[in-house]
């Protein structure tokens, strides 16, 4: 594990770190296995952006894509099974940290295709085929919380398929999502399945929160005491909410029986503010049982420079409430800014999936 002081007391505040990106490259590098005893990373998630990114570098993968279209694959098939293959294989490099925590840690995401977003039963079928397709205990299925969303995620973890719900915003929402999550545990203990080997993230998006804000702010007289203020404040609430379920009377049963709470994950923790210290998203957020799941570059910058200062987050429910009161007392709709993060995160998702769709065509095309 990693000596690095930042990263060992991250983790040691109950802090494990994701990588929030996936190659390839990383895979056959060594550079997943080095973030594994270097920089104490514990888990990978992965979504369409990154493997559009991942996949345009067509150099790591042209041997595969040669293969599959002598195969004659269609471009959803080599899809798959390119994703499918990475995610698996970075299953295996975290296989020990998966086993040494007992199945807490040692996770890799992979995410049903976006358009399926508004879908209940087509991603509930995507969902079982990618567990089925990948064919690891530690993978993680990514279903956003979408309306439709949110039935599907009971029944993929009544199936006994490990989910991380992504694209959460609201602590409304994120309420909705941990109510679907203990059904499914219910349903599964009741279809026979050993819940303790079924594993949950609720992936609370930062960053955005803030930046959606912070420009509804500066329209507004007054508004610039509270710029910054809004996206550590929810996942804040987030957490007094999980705190609440979590030590609940539904939840005391399938705890005795064996299953692990859905931890709240903190994505998208990569600053998008200049004006804002790198490890923002880092430093306020650390509480026991949580994820944070950074991409390579905030990794770096909280090694180099995090500003650790023990948990941040529990006892701040009530002023944490006062940003969100002061928000809609000057005129901040709440409802439509997590309305609108939610819309433009399927939107963004369903565009890198439809670039990389573009992108696999081009190198099947190029391989005949």
């Amino acid at each position: 594990m990693t000596t690095n002081p930042n990263l060992k007391a991250l983790s040691e505040a109950g802090v494990s770190i994701w990588l929030d990106d996936l190659s390839r490259q990383r895979i056959s590098s060594g550079n997943l296995a080095e973030l594994i005893t270097d920089k104490a990373v514990v888990g990978v998630t992965s979504n369409p952006t990154i493997f559009a990114n991942a996949l345009s570098n067509a150099a790591d993968y042209n041997g595969k894509v040669r293969e599959l279209a002598a195969r004659g694959a269609s471009v959803d098939d080599t899809v798959r099974e390119l994703t499918t293959a990475d995610v698996r294989d970075a299953a295996d490099i975290f296989r020990n940290v998966y086993e040494s925590t007992g199945g807490v840690d040692g996770r890799v995401s992979l995410e049903v295709d976006p358009r399926l977003a508004h879908d209940t039963e087509r991603t509930v079928a995507e969902a079982v085929d990618l567990w089925k397709a990948v064919d690891r205990p530690n993978l993680m299925v990514k279903i956003p919380a979408t309306l439709e969303g949110l039935p599907a995620i009971t029944r993929t973890l009544a199936e006994g398929v490990s989910v991380n719900v992504t694209l959460i915003f609201s602590v409304q929402r994120y309420r909705q999502v941990m109510d679907a999550f203990l059904a499914g545990l219910e349903q599964a203990k009741d279809n026979g399945h050993d819940i303790s080997q079924i594993g949950s993230v609720a992936s609370f998006f930062v960053s955005r929160v803030d930046t959606e804000i912070d420009k509804r702010l500066a329209k507004i007289s007054g508004g610039e005491q509270l710029r910054g203020k809004a996206a550590i404040a929810n996942a804040r609430l987030a957490y007094a909410s999980y705190e609440e379920v979590f030590s609940s009377e539904r939840w005391k049963p399938l705890e005795a029986a064996g299953a692990k709470p859905q931890r709240p994950l903190w994505a998208s923790t990569g600053v998008k503010d200049p004006a804002y210290s790198d490890t923002r998203y880092v430093d306020e957020l650390v509480a026991p049982n949580t994820v944070n799941t950074m991409p390579e570059a905030t990794l770096k910058a909280t090694a180099d420079h995090a500003e650790l200062r023990g948990d941040t987050v529990r006892g701040t429910a009530a002023a944490s409430q006062q940003v969100f009161d002061e928000l809609a007392a000057i005129g901040i709709d709440l409802d439509d800014v997590f309305a609108v993060l939610e819309r433009e995160g399927v939107e963004k998702f369903e565009k890198s999936w439809v670039e990389l769709l573009q992108t696999v065509s081009e190198q099947l095309a190029q391989a005949e």
